[in-house]
């Protein structure tokens, strides 16, 4: 069985790793200056799952879900005001 420690550290990986898959496309964006091609509904339904799962966190009282998924919304909600913020105009 894996101990308490392990179980930790493989919860905060994850939530570190998910957190860091944001980056690339929010660094994308900034040097692009656009954003046609994202999709808001993904970003929306992400930040609802993420805002469950800080939520879940708090219902149990894991510091590492509630830590890693607050950062994620932080950077999902960045790449949501950029992608508004750089969104072309349909003609």
């Amino acid at each position: 069985m894996i101990s308490e420690t392990w179980t930790q550290i493989i919860g905060l990986a994850a939530g570190v790793c998910t957190a860091v898959s944001l980056l690339p496309q929010l660094i994308k964006i900034i040097r692009e200056k656009r954003a046609e091609q994202l999709s808001l509904f993904y970003l929306f339904t992400l930040l609802l799952g993420l805002g469950l799962w800080i939520a879940y966190g708090f219902l149990r009282t894991d510091l590492p879900i509630i830590l890693t998924n607050i950062a994620s919304a932080i950077l999902n909600i960045a790449v949501i005001v950029l992608s508004i913020r750089y969104r072309k105009p349909q003609s």
